[in-house]
């Protein structure tokens, strides 16, 4: 099987007519090649690695690491989780996130046209080689940031979005500090500047929060694919992208300061992680250090959802109002984070008012529901008032009682 793809790998460099510039595209520090991305020979043993049971049996190979359940942001595992540390092109998750924060509020779209500079065709490390005049659409330059880590193109929209790099830059700050990424400050808007630092912590969140934009799964699962027609050939540096079952991206980076970094997302079985690892000292440690944590995470964890149902609650009495007793809600409840296994120990505490005197509130607490794991209380709910109920007055009374004296409802 490996020399059929060998070869297969072989013959399309030959049939696809290359020139300078048209050469394979992929990130270039990775220290990866072609035909090793491709072929992927280390991904065969992930296929039968051992999985830890307890967090104390990973052994990641990497200066930060953490793995993050999404739904909740539950940190599983930390390893110098908040170390600021340079994280090289993961710097461009950001950058993403800033893109797809314009496409969502309207101020860009996927089919815009964007013409690039000179200095953004001056970018140096990863690229696809813009020249200066050329353009691209947004939907475009997003396959070359997210699949080959182009630099020229991060530039081209910083320059496109805020007018320059250097404005982008201070909005990736700005949103990081919304965030709560006290452990960052970036420099640029590509990781070039090794200057910059981040934690696996903060990459976390980040990361967490583009893939609130589901469609950057379009771009950050691409395993390979093509620009300018065909003629530049796209492949991904993240292995994971072909090699691991529910993988959905997210984001590599490698300088000689920051090292081997990755952030890695997967989702299976409606569970999806998070594993950060910076600073590797190879790529295969890297990829081996955040598949080992998203298999941990998967065989340990599972995401539960708990609900109510307020129909097989009974309405609260209402003293005093027009009517006599008022339905009831509660809001939808957010997941839990589980131990697999866990989900039978999952049970309800409800706590009800006996009555409300009128007028209440559409909304108003009324009670209360208590979610439990075996004896302890996890999460808890207000019961509302699904509708408002008035006081009834005298002449409110008078007014019923009338229209029943002439055989009204």
């Amino acid at each position: 099987m490996k020399r059929l793809l060998s070869l297969l790998l072989s013959l399309c460099m030959l049939v696809v007519p290359l020139t300078a510039r048209a050469e394979w595209l992929y990130e270039q520090e990775s220290g990866e090649t072609p035909e090793s991305l491709i072929l992927a020979t280390e991904a065969e043993l992930w296929q039968n690695a051992s999985v830890p049971t307890a967090a104390d049996g990973l052994d990641i190979q990497a200066k930060g690491a953490v793995l993050m359940e999404l739904s909740t942001g539950t940190l599983l595992y930390e390893q110098d989780s908040h170390t600021p540390m340079p994280i090289a092109s993961v710097t461009k998750i950001m950058t993403l996130l800033l893109i797809f924060e314009a496409i969502e509020n309207g101020r860009l779209t996927l089919e815009d046209v964007v013409t690039c500079s000179g200095t953004a065709a001056a970018y140096g490390g990863s690229q696809i080689w813009l020249e200066e005049g050329e353009q691209m659409t947004v939907h475009e330059l997003l396959k070359a940031i997210a699949v080959v880590s182009a630099n020229d193109a991060c530039a081209m929209m910083a320059e496109h979005l805020s007018g320059s790099v250097d404005a982008f830059v201070a909005q990736m700050n700005a949103r990081a500090e919304q965030l709560g990424m006290t452990d960052t400050h970036f420099k640029d808007c590509c990781g070039l500047d090794d200057t910059a630092v981040s934690s696996a912590a903060d990459v976390a969140v980040m990361t967490r929060e583009l893939l609130r934009h589901q469609a950057v799964t379009n771009y950050t699962t691409i395993w390979m694919d093509t620009l300018r027609d065909g003629q530049s050939q796209l492949v991904n540096t993240n292995k994971l992208v072909r090699y691991y079952k529910g993988a959905t991206g997210m984001k590599t980076g490698t300088t000689s300061g920051a090292g081997y970094c990755l952030s890695a997302t997967a989702e299976r079985d409606g569970v999806a992680m998070c594993a950060v690892v910076l600073g590797s000292d190879t790529t295969d440690h890297r990829f081996a250090g955040a598949r080992q944590l998203l298999d941990y995470g998967f065989a340990n964890y599972t995401v539960y959802t708990p609900s109510v149902d307020v129909g097989q609650m009974e309405p609260v009495p209402v003293l005093r109002g027009v009517e006599r007793q008022v339905a009831l809600t509660v809001r939808p409840m957010e997941p839990l984070l589980l131990k697999k296994g866990e989900e039978s120990l999952v049970g309800y505490r409800v706590t009800l008012a006996k009555n409300v005197e009128a007028p209440v509130l559409e909304g108003q607490t009324l009670g209360k529901v208590e979610v439990l794991l075996g004896e302890t209380a996890v999460a808890t709910y207000p019961i509302l008032a699904a509708s408002a109920v008035e006081r009834m007055t005298v002449g409110k009374a008078f007014s019923r009682l009338l229209i029943a004296l002439l055989g009204g409802h």
